[in-house]
């Protein structure tokens, strides 16, 4: 492994990562990245755990999809506790699916089949939050060596950064976008019903509680027809 040809590759794509202009974007240049600076790596994706739902996230091929989809079935495998970060551990490593394993042999029986030869697993976190698992797929068996292991996790530490701050922006985007949609339909009450800011936004209020419809999509509703439906 060339360190510093690694260093200067983890910089750029730091800086690449953090001019994304979206979540998705960040998600697919970080797994883009990681096939393209661990060595032994053919595919790699996110998963994210919704409680019990698995979501796959910025796959670069089917096979993480189909791994992913097979982890929820079984409800095992390497990327599905690092998502869940089971007793504290951060990476997980399966080194060749065509030897015995006691701790996922369900998965592993399965996991053949999809040609998946090794993998690895790591969690993206921050102080603050968990976000899910980058995994790394190789269609070889024994491909990972403990260079590329440490690799991964440098690079899901980077990663996890630039994805907390993409959710972040992402979410204030969001937050300012239904600001402006609220303002604007009360702007249409106000104007129709002649009620005052405080009475328009009560009503607001009181239509989302009772049809049990977020506030921001009764908001979009009226700004889209003039007024309130029904």
């Amino acid at each position: 492994m060339d360190w510093e040809a690694f260093a200067e590759r983890m910089a750029t794509m730091a800086r690449d990562l953090l001019a994304q202009e979206s979540v998705e974007a960040t998600l697919d240049r970080i797994s883009a990245c990681a096939v393209d600076i661990v060595e032994g790596c053919d595919a790699a994706g996110i998963l994210v755990l919704h409680s019990s739902r698995v979501e796959s996230l910025a796959p670069t091929e089917g096979l993480v999809v189909r791994s992913d989809r097979l982890q929820a079935r079984l409800r095992e495998g390497p990327c599905f506790d690092a998502a869940r970060r089971l007793d504290g551990e951060r990476v997980f490593r399966i080194k060749d699916f065509t030897e015995p394993e006691e701790r996922w042999p369900a998965f592993i029986r399965e996991a053949r089949d999809l040609g998946i030869g090794s993998m690895m697993g790591f969690l993206l976190y921050t102080e603050e939050e968990n976000l899910g698992a980058l995994n790394l797929y190789s269609r070889h068996p024994a491909a990972f060596t403990r260079a590329s292991e440490t690799a991964g996790w440098l690079l899901a530490s980077h990663a996890a950064v630039a994805f907390s701050s993409a959710r972040t922006a992402d979410q204030l985007q969001q937050a300012l976008q239904t600001r402006h949609t609220i303002g604007e339909a009360m702007g249409i009450l106000m104007e129709r019903l002649k009620i005052t800011e405080d009475d328009a936004f009560a009503l607001i209020r009181r239509v989302s509680q009772e049809r049990n419809v977020k506030l921001r999509d009764i908001a979009r509703q009226i700004c889209e027809s003039g007024g309130i439906d029904g």
